[in-house]
């Protein structure tokens, strides 16, 4: 493997990166999107997300617009982005699995002026406008124009420089992620996050250009945007699934002969429960970079591959804060740790109050340093409840070590995490709320072998009502994505309260060893 490029200062902003990887390596291979076939050398990626960039600016689109990206993964969401950086704008993407609810708050709360999408998705934006929702300029990537939707490829044709000149303090991003008392919260991610972030991976884990990176995450999602912004800098090849198919995940990597891969939350469990194949070692993979590896199963994933396994840990807030390096790597398989603050990142150790606690016991994790977000877009409030003075409160438990390494104990926030997706529970609670049948919601995460964490629901139904888990789910399933609506079922006359009337979770929690016991199960739909 060839020396990491080491990045110095200059490069602040996503627009000078892809100029420079163009003026560097024209005809290197940047970009392959497996499902779709599509294909990009350094040099295409620049011109096209240039044409992109002109064409927005013909639209009407001017610097600090902020754009929606509704999109499967297609070559047109990583040029959609760095396009709307040239010419000064922030992308937001939005999780295709949005409904009506979820996607009409985020394009309001972010004052989306367009959405960069495609046919697919125009009926629900188009459905959001006639119900009195945001209304934004609708740009289809494979659309006719009609119906009042322009359609980018007509009209992305100039491919010469963009005008804009962009600086690493302008907003790429308002990226969201699940709250844990309600509604998501737009991180703001300027230029310079995506670059500080880059550089850290890329020196941290000797990332060069012979590389071939490999990506099987939505390019909703930070990661695939990371990943795009390492192997602009750093020179190399960039892979990109569909989407992750455990059961055919290790045969790609080794058709694709994919060297380096990030997965996360369930992806190894997943992987482990596939049958075994002659073939599985027949792989280049040097490393993988994994967040939330159970710490059971690491060892074994190791033998099983091949291949070492090192923990990360980031935050959308933040970006890559620390990590286990291969040289350390060895004696901490299996233990939690993940690892030591990286470059420009300082990690403590809190109590309530924010005061540093001793090596070894367990409080939450604070983070300081430069280049995380400027904050919760329109949330000042959310924003300062997040940080404890220039410290950012994670709401994750761990412990530190004499040495300075971290160790993940747990959440401190009310968050489910199934598959790798944050949940909010505020959120659902919201939604199953609003039902005119339903009186009281209260959600909890359940443990489970595949998915990390599954959702349960305990209802209390309004006097004399009725409605059954199927009705609500289906209340749910028109309104939220998939992935948000409650596994479990449970219904009460009335829940626990806290002394100030809240629902008492930890009282719910703590009624059953397995608080599957009782419940509707949606999946196997069976009372357990």
């Amino acid at each position: 493997m060839s020396t990491p490029i080491r990045a110095g200062a200059p490069i602040e902003d996503l627009k000078t990166l892809a100029v420079r990887a163009s003026e560097r390596w024209p005809d290197r291979p940047f970009l392959n999107f497996d499902e779709t076939g599509e294909r990009l050398s350094f040099a295409q990626f620049d011109r096209r997300s240039n044409a992109i960039g002109n064409a927005l600016v013909s639209l009407g689109i001017k610097p600090g617009a902020k754009v929606g990206v509704m999109l499967r993964n297609c070559v047109w969401h990583p040029l959609a982005w760095v396009a709307l950086s040239k010419i000064g704008a922030t992308m937001v993407p939005l999780n295709i699995f949005y409904k009506h609810d979820d996607a009409s708050y985020l394009l309001a709360q972010a004052e989306c002026v367009a959405v960069i999408t495609s046919d697919e998705f125009v009926p629900l934006l188009t459905l959001i406008a006639k119900a009195g929702g945001p209304n934004p300029m609708l740009i289809s990537i494979d659309g006719t124009g009609g119906g009042g939707t322009e359609t980018l490829p007509a009209i992305a044709t100039d491919e010469g420089p963009t005008a804009f000149s962009t600086t690493g303090r302008h907003l790429a991003n308002i990226q969201y992620t699940s709250g844990t008392t309600g509604k998501p919260k737009g991180c703001m991610l300027p230029n310079a996050y995506w670059l500080a972030m880059a550089r850290k991976l890329v020196n941290t884990f000797s990332i060069g250009s012979e590389e071939v990176m490999l990506t099987a995450q939505p390019f909703y999602y930070m990661d695939p945007q990371w990943n795009v912004a390492c192997a602009l800098l750093a020179g190399c090849r960039l892979v990109a699934l569909d989407r992750f198919h455990p059961s055919s995940f290790w045969a790609k990597v080794r058709a694709l002969d994919v060297t380096w891969f990030y997965c996360l939350g369930a992806m190894p469990t997943m992987l482990m429960k596939m049958p075994t194949d002659p073939s599985e070692r027949a792989h280049k993979v040097r490393m993988v970079m994994c967040s939330a590896i159970p710490p059971g199963l690491h060892k074994a994933l190791e033998d099983r591959w091949g291949t070492p396994w090192c923990e990360a840990f980031g935050m959308t807030e933040t970006g890559g804060d620390l990590a286990v390096s291969l040289e350390e790597h060895d004696a901490l398989v299996g233990t939690g740790c993940i690892g030591r603050p990286l470059a420009e990142r300082e990690a403590r150790i809190a109590d309530e109050d924010g005061k540093a606690l001793p090596s070894g016991e367990v409080g939450e994790m604070l983070l300081r340093g430069p280049n995380m977000m400027d904050g919760y877009y329109r949330n000042e409030a959310a924003t300062a409840a997040a940080h404890h003075g220039e410290w950012f409160r994670t709401g994750d438990l761990a412990r530190m070590d004499d040495e300075g390494l971290v160790y993940y104990v747990g959440r401190s926030k009310e968050m489910i995490r199934r598959s790798g997706e944050n949940i909010s529970a505020a959120e659902v609670e919201e939604i199953i709320a609003d039902h005119p049948s339903v009186n009281l919601a209260a959600c909890l995460p359940v443990p489970d072998d595949l998915r990390g964490e599954e959702v349960k629901v305990y209802i209390v139904l309004q006097p004399g009502a009725q409605a059954d888990p199927a009705t609500l789910a289906k209340h749910c399933l028109d309104r939220l994505a998939y992935f948000k609506v409650p596994r479990y079922w449970s219904f009460r006359d009335d829940l626990p309260r806290t002394p100030s009337e809240r629902i008492a979770k930890a009282v719910l929690a703590g009624e059953a060893e397995d608080l599957r016991a009782g419940a509707y199960d949606r999946v196997d739909g069976v009372w357990r």
